[in-house]
């Protein structure tokens, strides 16, 4: 079947399928611990933009995907990563806000995110190790040693950060999450999952220091700690900050599900709004495969099993990220309780509107993703990772010219968009998490 009929068929579905039954508690509101309303429970997680320029300054096509998202109507928008020093990019096309030089651009965009009652949250980020060396020859990180695997050779050896540098990045995840505030962003989300630099710090593999901040669970969570602790206070105690943390990063002797879950425990203490649940990273990624609705109909939702191991553990509202792709799987997560937002990102990216659909329509479909392919197996082997990643993007700039979404476009051709707007470092390996 073409792909692009999957979107026809999502139309002439709502029409066909639509329900009279009660509403459904995906358009439930939800309090988050500071006291904050969101309006229903559709949380469109990050996914990289890759809108903007080598200036890393947010675009007018920032505004124009946001207000298309808002108007869809998702009750929280999470960025795309915005990296806290633009020397420090993860991907190429990253926003970076260390000042208050994009200001007015960056009220715009939080202004659009937030029409017709949704928030928007900015999600801060430094990736540490994990920027590749065609956009940053010198990355930091908690302890030396390169990416290790098959991606190594696309990332410089690190620095190892030293006291002075990592009260620095504390005071600048406090800084971005203030301006953002004052922008008009209605929260935050600390990035501390997929191989950034929090992440580096919670690894017993990745930190390998000597001091307060390595060794055991503790010391290696208090860079975490130290930020969340330096955000609260920059943004006050009645602004939404959320984290997003690896359940596991699926590596042997890596950060694991018992001390995520020690973690969380110490995050709702400290006063955490929403934990966004999530795993992998560069070295080991959750999926490694682009195939598509098939793959997806396989897997299922990402990380159930461990979210109801958290069920019993927190009160914290938690975003389980990954898979939801029909309103009866949302549902069902809602109903058991082990989840309280309902992650959902990529098929945002081709179907903008998907929650005015479930909520408002009660479209009882499933959005089938596209298998991602150029043609060439080869070339699918190659570059698996960037083609997807690179599809998707595409997808997202094509709302932000105010166009629709085409599932017609192969991978060849999102491969020479990628190059032809980030040049080469687009065909660098980036954080290639499973499918959302």
């Amino acid at each position: 079947m073409d792909v692009w009929k999957v979107g026809i068929m999502i139309n002439d579905t709502i029409a066909a399928g639509a329900k009279t039954t009660a509403m459904t508690p995906i358009a439930e509101p939800l309090t988050l611990p500071c006291g904050v309303r969101v309006k229903n429970r559709f949380y469109k997680s990050a996914m990289n933009e890759a809108l903007a320029g080598r200036d890393c300054a947010p675009t007018e096509e920032h505004v124009r995907l946001y207000r298309t998202w808002a108007r869809g109507g998702a009750g929280v928008l999470v960025t795309g990563n915005v990296m806290v020093d633009r020397t420090q990019l993860g991907e190429p096309g990253n926003v970076a806000v260390e000042d208050e030089r994009d200001l007015n651009m960056l009220r715009r965009w939080a202004a659009a995110g937030t029409e017709h009652g949704a928030h928007c949250w900015m999600q801060i980020n430094h990736p540490g190790r994990q920027s590749p060396i065609t956009i940053n020859p010198h990355p930091l990180a908690p302890s030396t040693g390169g990416v290790d695997g098959e991606y190594g050779r696309f990332f410089a050896e690190p620095t190892e950060l030293t006291h002075e540098r990592i009260r620095d990045i504390i005071r600048r995840f406090a800084a971005t999450a203030r301006i953002a505030k004052k922008a008009g962003f209605t929260g935050v989300e600390i990035h501390a999952a997929h191989g950034y630099l929090i992440n580096q710090f919670l690894s017993p593999l990745d930190n390998r220091r000597a001091d307060e901040y390595g060794g055991s669970l503790e010391n290696r969570a208090r860079f975490l700690f130290d930020v969340f602790d330096a955000v609260r206070e920059a943004v006050g105690s009645d602004f939404p900050v959320a984290v997003k943390l690896n359940a596991q990063d699926g590596v042997p002797g890596g950060f694991g599900e018992e001390e995520s879950i020690w973690v969380m425990k110490r995050l709702e203490a400290r006063g955490v709004d929403l934990i966004d649940v999530s795993g992998g990273t560069y070295a080991k990624p959750v999926i490694r495969t682009n195939g598509g609705a098939a793959e997806d109909r396989r897997r299922g939702v990402y990380f159930t099993d461990f979210a109801r191991r958290v069920k019993g553990e927190l009160t914290v509202p938690v975003a389980l990220t990954g898979g939801f792709r029909n309103a009866a799987d949302m549902e069902r997560a809602l109903d058991e309780g082990i989840t309280q937002m309902i992650g959902i990102a990529r098929p945002l990216a081709l179907v903008p509107d998907l929650p005015n659909r479930i909520i408002r329509d009660r479209w009882d479909g499933s959005v089938e993703l596209p298998r991602v392919t150029t043609g060439i197996k080869p070339l699918d082997k190659a570059f698996v990772g960037i083609l997807v990643i690179s599809w998707f993007e595409l997808q997202m700039n094509r709302i932000a010219r105010g166009e629709r979404p085409d599932l017609r476009i192969g991978g060849l051709r999102a491969l020479m968009f990628a190059m032809r707007r980030h040049g080469p470092a687009s065909l660098a390996p980036r954080r290639r998490k499973g499918r959302q």
